[in-house]
């Protein structure tokens, strides 16, 4: 495909900042993302569609590697995960971190080996235990002392599993009250201040079939700060040299979790992965020296920072209301295939594409067509005064935690997944019909 294209310009509506790096303006208004327009996207897909520019994410599993090259990097498949998303992970080079069993069944089964993945979860499920071990994954977390003797008899005595204990740092940090995973006041881990992380290391050496391989912590979401990774990873060194003193043995791995930050609108802070791993890099020779501990192979878990900017969310317009000074633009999509805005209060920066608008910017609130009030998409953003029904909007850094957190609310139908590519598109996840909901329903 030949598309001609625009001079990049970086200022106001222009700025494309936060858009996959592949993106470049055509004429009359409109945008391409990996060699494919995305109005003609909309038209073969139709809309609500998510696009997902394939070398983006293939070019961020690739800074990861880079920055961190003798760390071990496990994509976080809760952000979001799909088959084709699972072979491109696996030929770049990284593991996975999982947290079901229909994560892993789904990894494993689109070819992943098994032993590149790790099992998290609070509440891990017997059929999500019994997956791990029936697939012989690489390491399960154990997130709480029930599960030491779950896991253990799971095994049985003549079986062998390599875990890991998620210990809760007593670090606060993270974009949002509701995603900050590192104190003691969430159901997360075991605690490092009340003794529960010893008490559940000191189990686990006392199960010969279960092997004890490191610690693992994740202190939250959406950091855009490398010093809370490095205070997180002073005590992780610190327990880790306690437990040498105490029971003689050295963990040869320590998990550093994810939680890297992003941009969602220009101008926005993100989380520098290079400079991220220079300097945990540093703390933990730092650290492990003056413990005199033998430095563990690092581990680390982005998801959001790998996907999320490499996805682009189409809408169509279906209404635009005047109530006194607000103008509400209602789109046929909402919080049914993203519900983040009416979680977190997250704020995104759609853009009109498909034509180009001599008017003036005027401040709208782009909402969705979910009956609740807090179906709203984008609260107070600029867009061209003449907006109207049948336009297109695009909003971009849509690739993560948006259709992986998706409903079925008024049983609107969860959008299309599109990859492109090198000027191709094509289909990953097909969209969710009225079949589909018949089909699960069964009674009658």
């Amino acid at each position: 495909m030949t598309i001609a294209v625009l001079p990049e310009v970086a200022t106001g509506a222009e700025d494309l900042s936060v858009w996959p790096a592949s993106t470049r303006r055509l004429p009359h208004g409109g945008l391409a993302v990996g060699g494919v327009s995305l109005a003609e996207v909309a038209d073969r897909f139709e809309t609500p569609a998510y696009v997902l520019d394939e070398g983006e994410v293939r070019s961020r599993c690739r800074t990861y590697r880079d920055a961190f090259p003798e760390a071990g990097v496990l994509y976080a498949a809760k952000a979001f995960l799909s088959r084709a998303v699972v072979r491109w992970i696996r030929e770049e080079g990284l593991g996975l971190d999982v947290c079901s069993a229909g994560e892993l069944e789904l990894a494993v089964t689109a070819g992943f080996p098994p032993e590149r993945i790790v099992l998290h979860g609070n509440a891990k499920s017997p059929r999500d235990l019994e997956a791990a071990l029936r697939l012989g994954v690489g390491r399960i977390v154990i997130d709480g002392p029930s599960e030491i003797a779950r896991i253990a008899a799971a095994v049985g005595p003549e079986g062998h599993q390599k875990v890991m204990v998620r210990v809760v740092p007593g670090v606060s940090a993270g974009g949002h009250d509701k995603i900050r995973t590192g104190t003691d006041d969430q159901k997360f881990g075991l605690s490092l201040t009340d003794g529960g992380a010893q008490h559940a290391v000191a189990r686990i050496l006392g199960q010969p079939q279960l092997e004890l391989t490191g610690l693992h912590c994740h202190i939250g979401s959406q950091i855009t700060e490398v010093k809370p990774y490095l205070v997180a990873l002073r005590r992780m060194v610190g327990l880790m040299a306690r437990i040498r003193d105490t029971h003689g043995i050295v963990l040869p791995e320590l998990d550093m979790g994810g939680g890297h930050g992003i941009a969602y609108r220009p101008g926005e802070p993100a989380l520098d992965p290079t400079a991220l791993a220079r300097r945990l890099r540093a703390e933990l020779a730092t650290g492990c020296a003056a413990a005199r501990l033998a430095v563990p192979r690092l581990l680390i878990e982005p998801g959001r920072a790998v996907v999320g900017p490499a996805g682009v969310a189409l809408y169509r317009v279906l209404a635009v209301k005047h109530t006194g000074e607000k103008v509400f633009v209602a789109v046929d999509g909402g919080m049914s295939d993203n519900p983040r805005p009416a979680l977190y209060g997250v704020r995104y920066a759609p853009r009109l594409i498909g034509r180009a608008s001599t008017a003036g910017p005027r401040t709208t609130t782009v909402v969705g067509r979910h009956c609740e009030a807090g179906d709203v998409l984008a609260a107070d953003v600029e867009l061209p005064g003449d907006i109207r029904p049948g336009d297109l909007l695009a909003v971009p850094v849509a690739g993560a935690y948006q259709l992986s957190m998706a409903s079925g609310y008024n049983l609107v139908g969860r959008p299309a997944v599109v990859a492109v590519h090198e000027g191709a598109a094509r289909m990953l996840v097909r969209r969710e019909t009225l079949e589909d909901f018949r089909s699960r329903d069964i009674g009658g």
